[in-house]
């Protein structure tokens, strides 16, 4: 039977010749992801459950990044768990402050993840890791306990939306106004348990770094996974972060699809989704009159070197305007170390913005960046939805990290191409 790229991942790691959407599968994991809000619920289930020992010390990871440096006593307390049990199993990649990132952003830079793997981790954006041709979806802390326990999952096999990429994206485009142009096409709901699988001739000028910001958005339209097909750029990716031997799968040429849908990149402009959901699409350009009290720059959707280098781009020579916070957020580690050893980090300063260490933070309303009552938010964020970033009356619109720097500098949300042609 003709399969999908997902559906050949999964079929391989199931041991059987093909798979059918909705056949219940059991599948080996190549890798069982967590972090420090939802480990320590996988723990309590793995002790519970009576297991003594993880699967293979080396396939799980746990990235300490939501509330790490710690906030309060509580966060503390979830990051000492994890410590001590990723100590007591011998956990190879466990990653505290110092050495951490945020966590979608961190496994692929430290190659733990290729082309042809599963991966299941216990938090939603684990699909980030379908732009490098890997089958990747959020699941919750039981079912991360029982990966931990034994390598394997369950999945009912998922049909997809084929998305065709054709043209180029314009200057002050990125794969954020991709992604956003597409859930405000097909909603919130309109991929719902399926796979968007994305190619096309179009694919080839998209960067890595768009792509692992497509794949990781695909859970807010309601997507099991996003996957891309895997090109020259994939495995000089690959290669260069030293993920290991790849194992490439492309969809038969007769592979069947609940729909397919045709993207022009070179129509795309910056987009920017308004609240309460990221399928309340609007053009920037459409959003002048909206006056924003803080912008972030940051997040596991758009903390990487590229958008570091954008913002920075924008900043140079200018500064925040008068009654907004910026608050930049590099992603990991080495993209903090980078950042200031191209000059970023004094240009984001001289502009007046506020420089953290990697942590998910004011993302979920953790830290870092809490908006009061009626505040307005401009992000690079993932969601939007009521509450997200704080009070119950803030607001957050979702933007590329071009559109929230321009913003930041003249006070409300502004079309980028305004200010860098």
């Amino acid at each position: 039977m003709p399969m999908t790229m997902t559906q050949k991942i999964l079929a391989a790691h199931a041991g059987v010749e093909s798979v059918s959407p909705g056949d219940l599968i059991r599948v080996k994991l190549d890798m069982v992801l967590g972090n420090d809000i939802t480990s320590p619920v996988a723990i309590n289930e793995f002790e519970k459950a009576g297991f003594c020992e993880v699967f293979d010390k080396t396939k799980i990871s746990m990235v300490m990044d939501h509330f790490v440096p710690n906030k309060d006593i509580k966060a503390a307390e979830q990051a000492k768990q994890c410590r001590c049990f990723a100590g007591c199993h011998g956990i190879v990649n466990y990653f505290d402050a110092g050495d951490m990132g945020i966590e979608h952003a961190l496994l692929p830079e430290k190659g733990l993840v290729k082309p042809g793997d599963v991966v299941i981790g216990a938090d939603s954006h684990t699909c980030t890791y379908g732009a490098l041709g890997a089958f990747s979806t959020g699941v919750g802390s039981t079912d991360m306990a029982a990966g931990m326990a034994t390598g394997e999952a369950w999945f009912k096999v998922p049909s997809a939306i084929r998305f065709n990429l054709k043209g180029a994206l314009q200057p002050g485009c990125s794969g954020k106004d991709v992604i956003l142009s597409i859930i405000g096409k097909i909603g919130v709901d309109g991929a719902l348990y399926k796979s968007m699988e994305f190619g096309g001739v179009g694919l080839h000028s998209l960067s890595v770094d768009d792509r692992l910001c497509m794949a990781n958005m695909a859970i807010e339209a309601g997507a099991k996974n996003g996957i891309f097909e895997v090109d020259e750029k994939t495995l000089a990716y690959c290669k260069e972060h030293g993920a290991g031997e790849p194992c490439i799968f492309e969809a038969d040429q007769n592979a069947e699809y609940d729909e397919v849908i045709d993207i022009d990149l070179s129509e795309i402009v910056p987009t920017v989704a308004c609240p309460h959901l990221p399928e309340n699409t609007h053009p920037a350009s459409e959003l002048t009159e909206v006056k924003i009290d803080q912008c972030v720059i940051g997040s596991c959707t758009n903390g990487r070197l590229s958008d570091m280098e954008v913002a920075a781009k924008i900043f140079a020579g200018r500064h925040v305007a008068k009654g907004v916070r910026c608050i930049i957020i590099p992603a990991t580690q080495e993209i903090y170390k980078e950042c200031a050893k191209r000059g970023y980090i004094e240009i984001f300063i001289d502009a007046g913005c506020v420089v953290s260490t990697p942590t998910c933070g004011p993302c979920l309303g953790g830290h870092m960046g809490i908006l009061a009552a009626d505040e307005v938010a401009v992000a690079t964020t993932n969601r939007n939805f009521v509450g997200r970033m704080g009070h119950v009356t803030s607001k957050v619109y979702l933007s590329s990290p071009e559109t929230a720097a321009v913003s930041a500098v003249k006070g409300h949300i502004c079309d980028p191409r305004e200010v860098m042609e």
